[in-house]
């Protein structure tokens, strides 16, 4: 294994750690080699061991943060809602940790809605999350919508 390779692993298992830590976030082994989050029965993202994090947000968020530059089209399905993120440094760990929190945010803010989630994701201040994640004005109007 090259120093590259077992840093990228590095890299993939801190962030499969932080984000396994997030409250109602499991977190499975998912195909091609990776892990899978997941909050109820919706997955958040996923990583793969080889640095590369997929995730799919709602198309409008999706094509906002494209355009933004802080994610790319999917590798395989660029025309759907998923994203790809390739991590290589901590730099890119850090991207990679806000992207996956925005992703989790936006499913807790759709998902209280419902009895059974309402409780246990309703201590979650998605607002005050945003304001210290500081996202673009174009961002922020798309949690608005869905939060108001």
């Amino acid at each position: 294994m090259s120093s590259t390779t077992s840093t990228r692993e590095q890299l993939v298992d801190r962030l499969t750690a932080d984000a396994s830590a997030w409250l109602g976030v499991g977190v499975s082994p998912h195909r091609f080699d990776g892990n899978e989050f997941t909050l109820g029965t919706r997955e958040i993202g996923h990583v793969h061991r080889f640095g590369i994090l997929d995730i799919n947000y709602p198309k409008r968020l999706r094509d906002t943060l494209v355009d933004e530059g802080r994610t790319s089209e999917h590798h395989v399905v660029p025309d759907s809602g998923w994203t790809t993120f390739r991590i290589r440094t901590d730099a890119d760990l850090d991207a990679a940790r806000w992207l996956l929190r925005l992703s989790y945010l936006y499913h807790v803010a759709t998902l209280r809605r419902r009895p059974e989630f309402a409780e246990s994701l309703g201590e979650i201040d998605i607002d005050g999350e945003l304001d210290s994640m500081t996202p673009s004005a174009r961002v922020r109007a798309i949690f608005d919508a869905v939060l108001n």
